[in-house]
């Protein structure tokens, strides 16, 4: 394989073995699927970067064609990119984004070439960098997936607390970047995931947080979240400059009992997750509409504003976001899908 070429995995074997490659240390894998264009451009991208970095190499790997590898690294949309190094998972970026893919790219790039002698400079800008980030909000949350999507039952603890005490805060996925997850542990000397931080000062991890919550002292801690009448408010305004208005938005979404936006359709799914969640729910027995979000663009970004969820397929009961494909197959797994379907729950 020639340096400054984009290489494409066919299979998971092939997946192994490039991962394996010892002449080029840093492996940037973009999962893709030919029915987005986004990913078209990402490629576009990748192709380009490859010819700058010719010490990296770049794969393409289409999402839904080597499924165990798209499952094992828990890929639920396209575009996604995966960094590797020593064949063990450094990095992620979730969507199409250039100018943060090419900032990720330069900066593992640059780390990989970094002799020993410049080992107390890179602790430096990482600190740096950890600052920054946990300044990011008054309130940050350094936790395993997203508020939306936890990925541990720590986390997800540590999420419904917060929110039942109505608390404002920002979060930050540690899977998705192996430097923060492990550096932060070193600078905040706490060696645990979830962690919080108020002003940029550690509060704990979640038993720290229970004990708060237990003695009263968790709401004159922690900032508290934007009032609903405000939030509608924002919301109305973004609405203001569309041909869909909020109210028409939440009219759609109140449909039917169980509404489904998806790429495609019930009988024509145009996407590998939207027919994943179709035939999940299908499954159920469970009457359900669903919106073809490809049909109206103005539905398609507005309904992204309105649920604070950037992705499809979205699933919707009673009015109230239930979640995508993850939480779909999480409920799935727990037994809860099913009430959740029928309103029980």
């Amino acid at each position: 394989m020639a340096a400054g070429e984009v290489v494409v995995a066919g299979s998971a074997e092939q997946f192994q073995q490039l991962l394996q490659q010892k002449e080029r240390a840093l492996v940037v894998v973009h999962f893709w699927a030919p029915w987005a264009p986004q990913c078209a451009q990402m490629n576009e991208v990748m192709a380009t970067l490859a010819k700058e970095h010719t010490q990296v190499m770049f794969v393409q790997l289409e999402a839904e064609a080597v499924p165990e590898v798209s499952e094992k690294y828990e890929i639920s949309s396209v575009p996604t990119f995966l960094f590797f190094k020593n064949s063990q998972k450094v990095d992620r970026l979730d969507g199409a984004h250039a100018p943060e893919l090419t900032k990720k790219v330069q900066r593992h790039a640059s780390s990989t070439s970094v002799s020993a002698g410049s080992n107390d400079s890179a602790k430096e800008d990482l600190n740096v960098r950890l600052k920054k980030l946990i300044n990011a909000a008054p309130c940050m949350l350094f936790m395993k997936g997203s508020p939306k999507e936890p990925r541990c039952g720590f986390s997800k603890q540590m999420v419904e607390i917060l929110n039942k005490h109505g608390i404002s805060f920002s979060s930050f996925d540690i899977f998705s970047d192996e430097e923060v997850r492990q550096g932060l542990k070193t600078y905040s000397n706490w060696p645990t995931y979830p962690q919080l931080y108020v002003a940029g000062e550690l509060i704990g991890g979640l038993d720290i947080i229970k004990e708060l919550e237990a003695s009263g002292e968790l709401d004159t801690v922690c900032p508290k979240a934007q009032k609903l009448e405000d939030r509608y408010d924002v919301l109305c305004r973004y609405f203001k400059g569309l041909k869909i208005n909020l109210e028409m938005l939440k009219s759609l979404i109140n449909k039917a009992p169980v509404m489904l936006f998806m790429k495609g359709n019930k009988q024509t799914a145009r996407c590998g997750f939207s027919k994943q969640i179709i035939e999940i729910i299908n499954n159920t027995g469970v009457d359900y509409e669903t919106f073809d979000i490809l049909e109206d663009e103005e539905v398609r970004q507005g309904l992204k504003t309105y649920s604070n969820w950037p992705t499809y397929p979205q699933l919707y009961v009673k009015g109230e976001l239930v979640g995508g494909l993850d939480i779909v197959k999480e409920l799935k797994e727990n037994g809860e899908l099913l009430p959740i379907l029928k309103g029980e729950n």
